[in-house]
């Protein structure tokens, strides 16, 4: 067989020395691999299995280096994706992950984009945290947190309950060489781009995008290239008018987070730890009923969509 060939397909039969894996349906196509819907025969349990093409076996291995100290997390506490299980394949690293339902990416495609509401956001955005605060914890960096990596657990019964999925890129902060070409071009951090020295902060900087990307519905800067993403950056336009800062004490508690989220110099931007003691977690909920809430965000989006200029001072 080529080195390079693709040897599993629909129905194809999978064995690990402790399971055999039936699979059911792919779900996705990347650069280095495949995700398959399984189903573990020995237990019936559905799982996802992650699957590297034979050209890109070494990242899967970097893959399970990472998961052997991300693995030391409790993988339920710290909204990680839990690994049950790894065997090779016909020259294929396969890595069995449980199933999960969606991701950001898919949930806002169907949703055509609408904005979620604060309470919504706040859910996501405790979670996303206490995955960097874990991450942090045992000196890792997962450098590729986007949308598309972010999985809703399960929507219909745990609603805006979340999980960080995908480490083929995770590292130990301390290997992270200035220079190195990391993360999607629309979460990019600054320091990323500008050559500066690298450490976890990237990941605050791309969780912090991504909530605002949530909140308003699309990106903030444009990205065509990382020129005009610094151009964006740098060209401050003043704050909002105050009448979008007075739609409620949720709004601004938000901002002020984002804002700190999406410090330029990684040196000042908040770290998990002091961002889960934002006062964005743990004010007050405000006593209004959920229709006066829902109404003030819709007014409060309404403002934030006539255009890019409102936005800037997120960064």
């Amino acid at each position: 067989m080529s080195d390079h060939k693709f040897e599993v397909e629909v129905n194809s039969l999978l064995p690990s020395d402790c399971a055999l894996y039936l699979v059911e349906k792919f779900l996705g196509e990347g650069t280095f691999g495949k995700v398959a819907k399984c189903r573990d025969l020995t237990t019936n349990q559905e799982v996802a299995i992650k699957i590297t093409k034979p050209s890109h076996r070494d990242s899967g291995l970097f893959e399970l280096n990472a998961l052997a100290e991300i693995t030391k997390l409790d993988a339920d506490k710290y909204c990680l994706i839990k690994f049950l299980d790894w065997f090779e394949y016909r020259s294929h690293i396969c890595i069995v992950y449980e199933m999960l339902d969606q991701s950001l990416h898919d949930f806002m495609n169907i949703r055509e984009h609408r904005p979620l509401l604060i309470h919504e956001i706040r859910t996501i955005a405790r979670e996303l945290l206490i995955s960097l605060k874990g991450l942090k914890e045992i000196n890792m960096a997962h450098r590729d947190i986007k949308p598309d990596n972010i999985m809703l657990v399960n929507q219909a019964s745990e609603p805006f309950r979340v999980k960080l999925i995908d480490f083929g890129l995770a590292i130990n902060p301390t290997d992270m060489e200035t220079g190195t070409f990391m993360q999607n071009l629309r979460y990019r951090a600054p320091e990323v781009i500008l050559g500066l020295p690298l450490d976890e902060r990237v990941d605050m900087w791309t969780v912090g995008y991504t909530l605002a990307w949530l909140y308003t519905g699309f990106h903030i800067h444009s990205v065509d290239s990382e020129y005009t993403v610094i151009r964006s950056l740098t060209m401050r336009q003043g704050m909002p008018d105050q009448k979008l800062l007075d739609n409620g004490l949720e709004v601004k508690m938000f901002i002020k987070l984002l804002r700190r989220m999406l410090e330029i110099d990684p040196n000042k931007r908040i770290t998990p730890e002091e961002a889960l003691k934002h006062s964005f977690f743990t004010m007050e909920q405000p006593s209004a009923d959920s229709e006066k809430r829902n109404s003030q965000e819709k007014r409060t989006h309404k403002l934030l969509n006539c255009g890019h200029k409102k936005l800037v001072f997120l960064l």
